[in-house]
């Protein structure tokens, strides 16, 4: 009970959280008795408060590895909220006199959150100081990611088990929206997680509708999309296969009155900013992307999600579809497909 009770404490003082979400405290306690633990919790759960309020309760520093800077910020924002100066982040933007400086500050432990993407660990300069500091729980955030990018997008994310050893083996705290039992195996196995606890919770949004239309006619199934989003209206995400099919559509929807923008890898990166900063602010109505867009993007009034084609996985889908509707209200998730748009995706999976 005390344990329990120190949980429930530092929820309510630390972020006014009267109670914790199925999942939390499970989560925390666990973590707490240095127990390795995979969470894997629903899209907008909670789970950044898992490793926020058990780095607080812990003795010692917090690692903690996200893949984007923009979700990095975000973070770093609510922490310094609670606890000015007790987080940072070091990624390329950094500068060398400012990294060393944050690598020193967790050295002494005056730093109790250090943020990094994976690129990071290829510097060995920086696993050298972050092997001296006292890192008493790594966080792998999104850490599907390991199994999704880390063979040849992103392989930095295989650096990850390695970076537990010389770290001197602190407790492994991994978190996603989404795995399927042959993923959280594999997460488990890279990360060299041992005897790892597995917390599953809440899958369940009855407050999306899920619905499947079939065509037979890609012209009719474009024009049932661009229908759909019209009437529903936004803010929205539609999902395509291509960068081609991201501009066509985003043109097209802006021809019907909708502010529209495309989203894909071939944008300069200031254009992927400015594009998802308009959405967050409700600037546009629908943004109309490839899967490089999403991951980290937390807005709770996105009210459809429609595919143009099926994702290349359930768990893809499931993170996608998983963006609408976070505020509770209702929400659609409409999958528009033809037999041959699977080819697409077997395209893409054969490289």
């Amino acid at each position: 009970m005390g344990q329990m009770n120190e949980i429930r404490q530092a929820a309510r003082e630390r972020f006014g959280f009267d109670d914790l979400r199925p999942g939390q405290e499970d989560a925390v306690r666990a973590v707490m008795s240095g127990r390795d633990t995979l969470v894997v919790m629903t899209t907008g759960s909670g789970k950044s408060a898992i490793y926020q309020l058990a780095g607080w309760l812990i003795e010692g520093a917090t690692l903690v590895i996200s893949p984007l800077i923009s979700l990095q910020r975000d973070q770093i924002e609510n922490i310094e909220q609670e606890q000015p100066g007790e987080a940072a982040a070091i990624d390329a933007s950094v500068a060398e006199g400012s990294r060393a400086e944050r690598l020193e500050a967790l050295a002494e432990e005056q730093l109790e959150f250090l943020f990094l993407a994976p690129e990071q660990l290829a510097r060995e300069e920086t696993v050298e100081r972050l092997a001296e500091a006292n890192v008493s729980l790594l966080v792998v955030d999104e850490a599907h990611c390991i199994s999704e990018w880390g063979h040849d997008f992103r392989p930095d994310y295989l650096r990850i088990g390695a970076l537990v050893e010389r770290l001197g083996n602190p407790t492994v705290l991994a978190l996603t929206a989404t795995a399927s039992p042959p993923v959280r195996e594999e997460i488990v196995e890279r990360l060299r997680m041992r005897d790892a606890e597995l917390i599953v919770r809440g899958f369940d949004r009855p407050n999306i509708r899920l619905a499947v239309e079939r065509h037979h006619d890609e012209r009719r199934k474009r024009r049932a999309l661009l229908d759909r989003a019209e009437e529903l209206g936004g803010p929205g995400i539609v999902y395509v296969a291509t960068r081609r099919l991201a501009e066509e559509i985003a043109e097209e929807l802006g021809e019907r009155g909708l502010r529209a923008l495309a989203y894909h890898a071939g944008l300069a990166g200031s254009r992927r900013s400015e594009a998802q900063e308009a959405f967050m602010a409700d600037r546009v109505d629908a943004i109309v992307a490839t899967t490089a867009f999403g991951m980290g993007v937390d807005k709770p009034n996105v009210r459809f999600v429609l595919h143009n084609e099926p994702s290349d996985s359930v768990d893809s889908y499931y993170q996608e579809i998983g963006r609408a509707g976070r505020d509770d209200e209702p929400a659609e998730a409409v999958l528009f497909y033809r037999t041959e748009d699977l080819g697409v995706r077997r395209f893409f999976a054969g490289g």
